[in-house]
């Protein structure tokens, strides 16, 4: 069984948004259909049906992020090992194709969000960091094609 590793203030960002999906995003979807059922002929109506689909995806979203919560596991920011890149990881990095610095923290793929840096593990750019240390030069193949990455620091996020 695969876990899914992620800080408290990720998990508690994916329950928060679970209790919503439950709650309104359930009720939200029951009106839309009641409404859509009040106009009439149901084998013609479009916005029953779309309001069916939306349900769907909904319900479909619910057991989704219910499949991530029943695999958490809440790390400690504190127990980490800085020596390695691991899940959790600050690393800064310079990319020797541009000679440019960037830096990502690295978390589970429920947590991602490359706006704030941060990358998901299973990410090709993840999976090449795992593991390296710093002063590591390491190739990564990257849907743009393959760079090198040195690894310059390794910290807390």
């Amino acid at each position: 069984m695969a876990f899914n590793y992620m800080t408290k203030t990720g998990y508690d960002k994916l329950r928060a948004e679970l209790d919503g999906l439950k709650s309104n995003g359930r009720s939200e979807a029951a009106k839309a259909i009641a409404e859509a059922r009040e106009k009439g002929d149901l084998s013609e109506n479009a916005e029953y049906d779309a309001a069916k689909d939306a349900q769907g995806m909904l319900e479909a979203k619910i057991n989704e992020l219910e499949l991530v919560m029943a695999d958490a596991r809440i790390l400690d920011e504190n127990d980490l090992d800085l020596s390695r890149v691991t899940i959790l990881s600050k690393v800064r990095l310079m990319n020797k194709k541009v000679n440019k610095e960037i830096s990502y923290t690295l978390v589970s793929k429920a947590e991602s969000n490359l706006k704030e840096r941060k990358i998901s593990v299973d990410s090709p750019i993840g999976k090449g960091l795992l593991g390296q240390e710093v002063g590591d030069v390491v190739a990564i193949t990257t849907p743009g094609g393959q760079i090198e990455f040195e690894v310059l620091e390794i910290s807390l996020p």
